[in-house]
Order: structure tokens, then C-alpha cells, then sequence
């Protein structure tokens, strides 16, 4: 059992990347048996991959349909990217509570690749950087619940950020400087000013990408 599992495992987070990077677009129907033999193993682990991504939301089975990949609309991109605002904000105040140097060492190094990123022009090695980037302050914080929560809305903070990078020229910039000012806050074991930092940035990078304009036609508050 441990060994389908551990394929189901991995199963799971080759469909969820392939989700994530636009490989498998929403809308697309999934067959277990293709995935199966695309992936090259047995469809028990491919179906137990497809469970958990729909219950993340990612896919969609319906009757007469078959599963199909989740299209990740305005309004929906707009509610996990509030979600990400809190959820994110209280990642980076665990890690200012912990900010082991090494690890923190670590985000420095990643913080430098974006930088070098950033200047190429190369913006999606540099969404990528920016999305691990993330996971690096997540980790740190060292809650495994929150750190679920946050893969279970990975897809939607990726299409966010593409669209935020993609948005100016000088955002690359001003997300490198806001990314700057959250580690720093980290560094000094500042755990309400690193929280403050990524709520702020979180929330002006959703507006920048115009992912809460559905809120805001609505008359939702942002």
C-alpha cells in the first residue's frame, strides 16, 4: 500500500505542475487511462492523484463528461487570491518568529536569482523563482497545515503572479524591492512588520494583476 501511495504521491504533483504551467488547460478533459500510460504506471495511483486534485478544486469530474481540469475564472482567481493575502501574511510572521539563519541564508541566495532574473527580462524563470520564493517563507514558518493550504491554491497564486510580472515593465522591480523588505523584516525576527510587508504585497500585486476588479465591479470590498 505504501508504494501506491508513493505513486499517487507523485502522480499528483506531475498533474498538479502540468495544471500549474498550462501543460493541462482548463477545460481539458483528463482520462485516467491516458494519464496512466503517459505517466507510465497503473491507474489505481492516477486515480487516487485525480481525488485529491478535485478536492483542491484543480479538476472537475461531471456526469456524461468525464473529469475535466478546472478553468480558473475571474471570480475565482479573485477569491484564492484573498485568501493568499491572509494566508501568506501569517506564513511570513511564523517565519520571522523562526528565521533560522541558514534558511534565511537561503532566501537571500533566491532573492539574488530574481534579482538576476528580473534584469534579463526573462519573466517566467522568474515567476517561478518568485513562486519558490514563497515556498522557501512558507517552509520556514513551519506550520504543515498552513503549508497545505497554501499547494491547495498553488495553481491560482501562479496565474496571478504571471499576470502581475507581465502587467509594467517596472513590476519585476517593485516586487524584487517589496521582496527585499519582507526578508529583511524576516532577518530581524520582526514577526508584525513581516506580516505587514507581504499582506502589502500580496494585495498590490492581486490588484496589479486586476485579479480583485471582479470585487470591485461587485461592490465587494478588496
Amino acid at each position: 500500500m505504501e508504494d501506491v501511495l508513493s505513486v499517487a504521491d507523485r502522480a499528483y504533483r506531475r498533474l498538479r505542475d502540468a495544471i500549474v504551467d498550462g501543460s493541462l488547460p482548463g477545460g481539458e478533459r483528463v482520462s485516467e487511462r491516458s494519464l496512466a500510460q503517459s505517466l507510465g504506471i497503473s491507474a489505481q495511483p492516477v486515480r487516487e492523484a485525480l481525488r485529491r486534485l478535485e478536492a483542491e478544486g484543480m479538476v472537475v469530474t461531471l456526469p456524461r463528461r468525464g473529469t475535466l481540469v478546472t478553468e480558473f475564472g475571474p471570480e475565482r482567481l479573485a477569491e484564492m487570491g484573498l485568501i493568499r493575502v491572509a494566508l501568506e501574511g501569517t506564513a511570513a510572521a511564523l517565519a520571522a518568529r523562526r528565521a533560522e539563519p541558514a534558511r534565511v541564508e537561503e532566501l537571500y541566495r533566491q532573492l539574488r536569482l530574481m534579482h538576476s532574473l528580473g534584469c534579463a527580462g526573462d519573466i517566467a524563470a522568474l515567476a517561478e523563482a518568485n513562486e519558490h520564493f514563497h515556498a522557501l517563507i512558507n517552509q520556514l514558518a513551519g506550520n504543515n497545515f498552513l503549508i497545505r493550504s497554501l499547494e491547495a491554491i498553488r495553481a491560482y497564486d501562479h496565474f496571478g503572479r504571471l499576470r502581475a510580472l507581465r502587467s509594467t515593465p517596472q513590476e519585476p522591480r517593485r516586487a524584487w524591492r517589496e521582496h527585499a523588505a519582507i526578508l529583511a523584516a524576516i532577518r530581524r525576527r520582526d514577526h508584525r512588520r513581516a506580516e505587514i510587508r507581504m499582506r502589502a504585497h500580496v494585495q498590490r500585486s492581486l490588484e496589479t494583476s486586476g485579479i480583485l476588479e471582479v470585487f470591485e465591479t461587485q461592490g465587494g470590498s478588496a
